[in-house]
């Protein structure tokens, strides 16, 4: 069964990528509002997928999702996160890329951009 885990501090973000997680076969869809929950929350639930925003507030030391994706590809070096960006965080992008994610979605989300964001990943949705 696939679980995603969406991590973003805007609760209509979280809102607008649970519903088009739905749409596209995921059956368990959590999400969590900072790095550090996404964190925490990634290593109760194991997700097969995450999706990060790069930019985040502070929390228990976990500055951005640069630092909760470092934080969870240290003991579980397989995950697969792709990182959310605005327009201008192409520095970021590239940071997060050399420190292990799968990829990027630039913002504003749209149903076909997680698409074709996910099927770059090999997920079983069964």
């Amino acid at each position: 069964m696939a679980k995603i885990l969406i991590v973003d501090d805007v609760k209509m973000m979280r809102h607008t990528i649970k519903s088009y997680a739905t749409k596209l076969g995921f059956k368990e869809v959590f999400d969590a509002e900072n790095g550090w929950e996404g964190v925490n929350k990634y290593n109760l639930l194991r997700p097969d997928v995450v999706t990060m925003d790069i930019t985040m507030p502070e929390r228990n030391g976990i500055e951005n999702g640069i630092d909760a994706l470092v934080a969870i590809r240290k003991d579980f070096p397989e995950a697969s996160i792709i990182m959310l960006t605005s327009h201008g965080e192409q520095k970021q992008v590239i940071d997060a890329i050399s420190k292990g994610a799968k990829g990027y979605i630039l913002k504003p989300i749209t149903l076909e951009k997680l698409r074709d964001a996910l099927s770059k990943l090999e997920l079983d949705m069964s």
